[in-house]
């Protein structure tokens, strides 16, 4: 009996060094913090899997709780602040929720500068890292990526030229937009995507420019009844995401945890998560038509009209980039062939 004992223990003892062995204990534990509820796009095909990931290859020497739609306190626009300061250890977040703060970032937002995500969103890594790394110095960046471009949805009419959108109150997203909408007519009313769903419901605006993607969380497609798209290769609009580490953070790391991140960092997570947020549009247009929504689209002489139209905003970011000594010019230019050459 004591043999069988001795033996059992030796096991024991065995496959408890081999549990030792195989399982880390997790050495650094990362908070991430964004301000979309947990069924959306963001976290559900992006910021877990990302983590799951990384927690992986990591084997298991980095833990990563993820606090969705601000659940660690603060606002959407004081997201960028949080990463920076520490209170969070990485952000997702839309840079133009800060007014002016980030001017080169709003090169991929002027309209008809973005194409499909996939597209844009590498056009935007290689931009980061020809032109904005002193943008984003005091924070380090993981991803730099837009949405699909937005379209326009309505509560009570329909806008099928240049000239519906006068008099009407639109959620714009970011400040070239904001500005786009007055050139045009409309009032811009500027507000984070969380806010959207009250405002269409009491009234406060009378539309919103929103991607797709976003409409079935939100459930915005049932707070309006119809849907204006934009033809054409390019966007009137897309938002430009912030994926981004605190810069402390990331360099206490040991270098092979800081390899961990770095692969899972820059143009080909960029290309990956863009293809996410394309493919994320679909359900959430089928979820507007099985409603029975109304669906139109600015074509030929209304997209020329609006473009047109929408031209002064684009001469006021390259005047702006010139007035900072930079050229405007061709930065505008390199976007928008950036976004060219990935889209092939």
């Amino acid at each position: 009996m004591k043999k069988y004992i001795r033996k059992g223990m030796q096991l024991l003892l065995s496959t408890g060094v081999v549990i030792g062995l195989s399982v880390q204990a997790a050495e650094v534990e990362l908070k991430v913090h964004h301000f979309l509820p947990a069924p959306a796009t963001a976290h559900a095909k992006f910021i877990q899997p990302w983590a799951d990931k990384v927690m992986k290859e990591s084997n298991g020497r980095i833990d990563i709780k993820i606090y969705p739609a601000m659940q660690l306190g603060g606002k959407p626009p004081q997201l960028f602040d949080q990463v920076r300061d520490g209170v969070a250890d990485i952000v997702w977040t839309v840079p133009g929720y800060t007014r002016g703060r980030f001017p080169l970032t709003e090169v991929f937002e002027l309209p008809f500068v973005a194409g499909s995500a996939e597209a844009t969103s590498q056009a935007s890594w290689e931009f980061y890292e020809k032109y904005m790394q002193d943008e984003y110095k005091d924070v380090h960046p993981i991803l730099i990526h837009t949405h699909a471009p937005g379209q326009f949805h309505m509560r009570d009419k329909p806008i099928t030229s240049l000239a519906d959108l006068k008099n009407t109150k639109i959620r714009a997203p970011t400040r070239t937009i904001n500005e786009a909408l007055s050139i045009i007519g409309a009032t811009p009313v500027g507000m984070p995507v969380p806010a959207v769903p009250q405002a269409l419901s009491k009234g406060v605006v009378d539309g919103a420019m929103l991607p797709y993607e976003v409409t079935l969380p939100l459930k915005a497609h049932e707070l309006v009844k119809y849907h204006t798209e934009i033809g054409g290769d390019r966007g009137i609009y897309t938002a430009m995401f912030l994926f981004a580490m605190n810069k402390k953070k990331y360099d206490s790391l040991p270098a092979d945890l800081k390899q961990v991140l770095d692969n899972n960092s820059g143009l080909a997570l960029a290309k990956q998560i863009g293809q996410v947020w394309d493919a994320a549009d679909n359900p959430g247009r089928e979820a507007a038509k099985k409603r029975g929504n109304q669906f139109n689209t600015i074509e030929g002489a209304e997209l020329a009209a609006l473009k047109s139209a929408t031209q002064p905003v684009i001469d006021n970011w390259i005047k702006a980039m010139n007035d900072q000594g930079k050229d405007g010019q061709k930065m505008y230019d390199d976007a928008r062939d950036l976004v060219t050459k990935y889209s092939h």
